[in-house]
Order: structure tokens, then sequence, then C-alpha cells
């Protein structure tokens, strides 16, 4: 037999915490775009990225950085950094943090 369900029950608290609990994560993702600690990203690129496409490269074209450009700012060898947008090769910590740094996002961007 099934049990109806009554205002007040335990899946109605349930969906009021999960309501909280998304104006909350709202309200974060709000402020730390207003502290610059987040950006959004268009949704082009974001569907680059998604679709697996080499991210050292979507961030490039969004920052408007060729490779001797992101080079020249990183410190970074121009070829390395086409073999990484290739996939021939992942960088070492360094080097990722470097270019990471020259394209102002996080290591946990490009990688």
């Amino acid at each position: 037999m099934a049990k109806n369900i009554h205002r007040g029950s335990t899946l109605d608290s349930f969906l009021q915490s999960e309501g909280i609990a998304d104006l909350s994560a709202y309200d974060n993702a709000k402020a730390a775009l207003a502290a610059g600690e987040e950006e959004l990203v268009p949704a082009d690129y974001a569907k680059r990225l998604i679709a697996g496409e080499s991210p050292l490269r979507v961030w490039c074209e969004l920052r408007g950085l060729s490779q001797v450009k992101l080079g020249a700012v990183s410190g970074v060898n121009r070829v390395q950094i086409a073999d990484i947008e290739a996939g021939r090769g992942k960088g070492s910590v360094e080097t990722v943090r470097k270019l990471a740094e020259a394209l102002g996002v996080k290591v946990d961007d490009l990688v």
C-alpha cells in the first residue's frame, strides 16, 4: 500500500534543505565572480573543453594569445607549447604552472 506524503514530511524538509544549499552555492559563485576569483567562459569555448579539445589551445584562443606570444609571456619554448596542445607531450609540473600563470588560469584548468 502506497503511503501519502504530507507537508511537513521528511521529503519537504529535504527539498527545503536542497533549495537552501542551491541558494548558498549560487551566492558563493556570484561572490567568487565579483572578487575576480572565477570567470565566466563563453559557451562555445566551454563546449570545446567539454568535447575534449586541448585546454591549452582553448585558453590561448580565449585569451587571444598565439603560441609565440604565450611562449614569450610564460618563458616556455613554443615547440613545447605546440607539443602540449597537440597531445604529444604533457609538460612538467613547472611548465604547466608557468603556462597557467601566463593564461591567468589554475593548473587544473590545463590538465
